[in-house]
């Protein structure tokens, strides 16, 4: 995780430099303190923080509470995109997580650092103080997308409640199985991908959309975009794999030659690129073991796609 610490008085730069110990990260201080290991802070700290707001997997600030708050404010979007939010008295004696407690790991970093300089960490998240399971935070722990964040909270409450609640774990496209769903998706799939030279980003997110679409599946569970390696720049695959945020992995002919298997062999594609399959082939060497291949090859005008299925490891 990339994180951003900011301090303001030597003391607290201090402490900050001392978290990078355990946490890695950069230190911000204002030009005054600035040393070695510490990068300045030389526009105004809203402009700052809004900058390592988006760029940051989280912020932590060595100071008052009401300095971080009015620092990130302007910046807040949601509990599904921001990044953790971490206060810390520059005496360390308390780490308080102010934003994405669950999504964004906040309340665990809290922990980490409150083990670290043996300081008590003020967890505020009705889930964690009444001892409940959080389940958007088992869902980012067991790399699930969650679909619809909005049912978060209803299924929340219901859990401190005592209720049933609706959750619905599947890379499956299925329809809502209960009158509030929270349907989470594992990321457990890998699209095999070949394509003509130059192909349109356009045709291409349109042949791969309805070739998962046609498996059954939701793309929110894609891992992973796979295919050879002499496709490793090409723009329809790059952008595809941008766009729904998942790496484009590619392989040379012999790693996929190296897969033991029964593959729709081709003589034209071996010809071409050294092996005799390259969507099939590379969606499951890019799974993993134990993976299996849901959908075979499917052509469409100058595309070929297939689809495997990962091993999803459940977090402890």
């Amino acid at each position: 995780m990339n994180i951003a610490i900011a301090a303001f008085t030597h003391r607290g730069v201090n402490l900050a430099l001392k978290l990078t110990e355990v946490l890695g990260g950069e230190v911000f201080a204002p030009v005054r303190f600035s040393r070695e290991g510490v990068r300045p802070i030389d526009s105004p700290l809203a402009e700052w923080a809004g900058r390592y707001f988006h760029e940051a997997g989280a912020l932590i600030f060595v100071c008052a509470c009401g300095i971080a708050v009015r620092a990130v404010a302007p910046h807040i979007r949601g509990k599904m995109t921001d990044p953790a939010v971490i206060s810390v008295d520059e005496a360390g004696r308390f780490v308080i997580p102010l934003l994405s407690g669950h999504v964004g790991g906040a309340n665990d970093l809290a922990r980490k650092i409150a083990d670290f300089l043996h300081a008590i960490p003020i967890i505020t998240t009705a889930t964690d103080i009444n001892g409940l399971p959080a389940i958007d935070e088992w869902a980012v722990k067991n790399d699930c997308a969650i679909e619809n964040p909005e049912a978060v909270k209803h299924v929340s409450s219901r859990i401190l409640e005592g209720c049933p609640v609706g959750v619905a774990i599947t890379h499956e496209d299925i329809p809502a199985p209960f009158a509030v769903t929270l349907m989470l998706r594992p990321r457990v799939l890998v699209l095999g991908a070949g394509c003509n030279r130059g192909v349109s980003p356009a045709d291409f997110d349109s042949a791969a959309t309805d070739f998962l679409k046609g498996a059954g599946v939701s793309p929110l569970s894609l891992k992973a975009l796979a295919s050879i390696d002499i496709k490793a720049n090409e723009p329809a695959m790059k952008i595809f794999a941008a766009r729904h945020n998942i790496p484009f992995m590619a392989f040379t002919a012999d790693e996929l030659n190296g897969l033991a298997g029964n593959f729709t062999a081709s003589e034209t594609v071996r010809r071409f690129t050294g092996t005799d399959n390259v969507c099939e082939r590379s969606c499951m060497v890019c799974a993993g073991e134990g993976a299996v291949l849901l959908r075979n090859k499917a052509v469409y005008d100058g595309m070929t796609f297939a689809l495997a299925r990962s091993v999803l490891h459940q977090a402890e």
